[in-house]
């Protein structure tokens, strides 16, 4: 009987320790403090941050929201909460500004809006509480934990990186300041052997005395590779921040910047070599093959490693896709080599005067401009006049919900329409819109209509003023806006005067003023293919990828990003050293 009593006893204890934790959480929740029973039920990840609406209303509420970046888009719901101090707590992304907008459940009358910042893994609230006016709600905003500097990642590699070029470029000085009386007793052995070996070189006859020295532009190669590194780079995540990814529709990212840059190299390196070959007396029909030759190569390349898969192999007929990259590089390429070829060889005059000197080089050139000017004349009336089934002529839009949900089937436009017409659904069903416009329609932002752009971009460089005046220096209301997936006029004439200035200031800096050699971007811009392939079939693998373990933050990933990409640097380094070259 004694047991039982005790038995009893212990039960009736343990019963009221639970009824005071019952009533202990009910208190921290009312009072909004479990932030922490938040975090345990979800981890918050990279670029997200948790909500919690409080309702103090004696009705529903309906909260919906749009993103900033999103132009003219629909309202999207967010959440539902109920009466009498309920509490809801949703998880939101961060890399956009985003507008809340709340109004009772089943009707359009907003009660409040908010347009707000959110930063990665803060803690934020929305309370609705009334006013004490009649229909009045009153909507405060708090921060209930602070957020995270999700740009502290991003200045610390810079930090390293600068610290490591500086380092590097003043090594030489190190070791000559810092070296033993050995060491330089060595050294000065070693170049007085060098010497008199050069020496003795110079007496005898040398088959090899009349060659000329390379004309090869070191400030072409390392653009190319700084080009193809950034592209690395932004293709193995760029650490997860948003201004490394394409963006959405209109509008102007770092990962937007890279393929034009490769179109100006192409356009630049095609005038070099068969200029070259004009006054090597190359014959017209050697340079046709080989134009044709490479082309056909980068295209097949393209084709393939685009639709590979470790299941279906070379050809993944579950995903296929006709366009793409190099595709669109090797069409490039072939049109304007293909100009050049049949172009009459000119050397444009640097010491003699005339009135056009400024505009010599569209004088000497004018076939070819008027080329130019008749394939763009063909793109403005092709996306600007081509009706569209269901859609508005002339639409530049990413449809969706944007445009007001008015045109939801019309991402692209023209261009997208012609892509379906010619190669059907083998087109990209996953453009950087489908996420922010919920598209439903496929498009490709290596499509046929803006390859005709391509080539433009791949001919003229320095026509920057035009790009402000097309654009209005805005992102979505210029009359042709700055748009990567379409590859719009004034995306195009942006990125030529970008890649002028860049290349411009590189040949100053390594070909006249021989200030730099180009390391390390020389190393990838000498092997282009490779580098430029490797990374696109071996980037989900281990070294240059794995399953990363703290994913609450950008450290891990934008390591892991750098790290892929100093990886393949490092192949082109080792590939340089050996003189080996994938060449087409």
């Amino acid at each position: 009987m004694k047991n039982d009593r005790s038995r009893t006893e212990d039960l009736d204890l343990t019963m009221k320790i639970i009824n005071v934790l019952h009533v202990f959480l009910f208190t921290l929740m009312s009072a909004g403090l479990c932030e922490r029973l938040h975090d345990e039920a979800y981890k918050l990840k990279m670029d997200e941050a948790l909500l919690t609406f409080h309702n103090e209303l004696p009705y529903n509420i309906s909260v919906l929201y749009t993103s900033d970046y999103c132009y003219k888009c629909l309202y999207q719901p967010l959440a539902t909460v109920g009466n009498k101090q309920q509490n809801v707590s949703v998880v939101i992304r961060t890399s956009f500004r985003l507008t809340l907008r709340i109004l009772p459940v089943d009707t359009n009358s907003s009660l409040c809006s908010l347009s707000q910042t959110f930063e990665e893994a803060g803690h934020y609230s929305l309370r609705m509480r009334p006013s004490g006016l009649l229909n009045d709600v009153t909507c405060s905003f708090s921060v209930d934990k602070s957020p995270n500097n999700a740009y502290l990642p991003l200045l610390v590699a810079f930090l390293i990186l600068a610290f490591a070029a500086v380092f590097w470029a003043f090594l030489p000085y190190i070791i000559r300041c810092s070296c033993t009386q050995r060491l330089k007793n060595h050294i000065c052995c070693q170049e007085s052997r060098h010497t008199m070996e050069s020496e003795d070189a110079t007496t005898e006859p040398s088959m090899h005395q009349n060659q000329p020295k390379s004309t090869r532009l070191k400030s072409l190669d390392t653009f190319r590779g700084f080009s193809l590194t950034v592209m690395v780079f932004v293709n193995y995540g760029g650490g997860g921040y948003w201004f490394f990814d394409h963006a959405p529709w209109n509008g102007l990212t770092v990962a937007d910047l890279v393929m034009p840059w490769f179109v100006f190299v192409i356009g630049t390196s095609v005038v070099l070599s068969f200029s070259s070959m004009h006054r090597k007396g190359v014959p017209r029909l050697q340079l046709i093959r080989k134009l044709s030759w490479r082309t056909v190569v980068l295209m097949l390349i393209g084709f393939c490693f685009i639709n590979y898969s470790p299941r279906d192999g070379l050809l993944s007929w579950s995903w296929l896709r006709i366009p793409g990259v190099l595709q669109r590089l090797g069409f490039t390429y072939f049109v304007l080599a293909l100009m050049q070829t049949f172009s009459p060889h000119r050397e444009i005059p640097l010491k003699e005067h005339h009135w056009w000197n400024p505009v010599q080089d569209v004088v000497l050139y004018w076939p070819e401009w008027l080329f130019i000017t008749l394939l763009e004349v063909m793109w403005l009336c092709v996306t600007f006049l081509l009706p569209v089934p269901n859609c508005p002529t002339g639409y530049l839009g990413a449809g969706g919900i944007g445009d007001d949900g008015q045109y939801p089937n019309c991402t692209g436009g023209a261009a997208a329409y012609i892509d379906r017409w010619l190669l059907g659904d083998r087109i990209y069903w996953y453009p950087t819109c489908k996420a922010l416009y919920h598209t439903t329609q496929p498009f490709d932002p290596e499509g046929v209509l803006g390859t005709i752009n391509s080539i433009v971009m791949g001919f003229f460089g320095m026509q920057g003023i035009s790009a402000a005046i097309l654009s209005k220096c805005t992102r979505d209301e210029g009359f042709i806006p700055v748009n990567k997936n379409l590859w719009s006029l004034s995306y195009v004439t942006c990125m030529g005067f970008m890649s002028f200035v860049l290349l411009g200031v590189m040949f100053f800096v390594m070909d006249v003023k021989k200030w730099w050699g180009g390391q390390p971007f020389i190393y990838p811009g000498m092997n282009s293919i490779f580098v430029y392939v490797g990374h696109s079939l071996l980037g989900f693998y281990f070294p240059f990828n794995w399953e990363m373990r703290f994913q609450d933050s950008h450290w891990e990933k934008l390591f892991q990003s750098l790290w892929g990409t100093a990886l393949w640097v490092f192949i082109a380094y080792l590939l340089y050293r050996k003189k080996f070259f994938l060449k087409i």
